[in-house]
């Protein structure tokens, strides 16, 4: 991995950037937008830790929690909207339920339905700091989404380059 300080124009290009491969530019736009995704996560991991002392997993569950209306949702759209196993996900709620960041219920009607909801605690931590976690995604996207990635993307959503 780079040092810390050095520039991504430091570095070779990355390869998906430079075009004229066999990936049309949709793929090629995909792949960048991967890459600056995977760089992200790998800046934001050591911060979610420090900041909240859960695993990057966890808290990705605890983000999409807080973006529902009742912070709560069922077990089985948690799955799938972070494209996890049921069996996965049951153990990092049973880790998030331990440290008192979320509470578990039945769904009414549903013997197998299983609702999750973030508690008071969840909302502190995560409001205490959010400021720290927006500026690693912000400082690791700027790091590592140049010219090239910022063009592909704009290709990817042609709405991107209006805004």
């Amino acid at each position: 991995m780079a040092a810390p300080d050095e520039h991504p124009t430091d570095q070779p290009e990355c390869p998906s950037a430079q075009g004229g491969g066999l990936l049309p530019p949709e793929l090629r736009a995909w792949m960048l937008l991967l890459a600056a995704t995977g760089a992200v996560e790998q800046r934001l991991r050591s911060v979610v830790k420090e900041r909240l002392d859960v695993s990057h997993d966890e808290f990705l569950v605890l983000c999409l929690l807080a973006e529902q209306p009742e912070s709560a949702l069922r077990m089985t759209r948690i799955a799938e909207l972070l494209g996890r196993p049921k069996t996965r996900l049951t153990y990092q709620i049973a880790c998030l339920q331990h440290t008192g960041l979320v509470t578990r219920r039945s769904v009414c009607g549903d013997k197998r339905g299983v609702e999750v909801a973030l508690t008071d605690k969840a909302r502190r931590l995560l409001t205490e700091a959010s400021g720290a976690l927006a500026e690693t995604v912000t400082e690791a996207l700027a790091r590592f989404m140049g010219p090239e990635q910022r063009e592909a993307l704009c290709g990817l959503v042609p709405d991107l380059a209006k805004e």
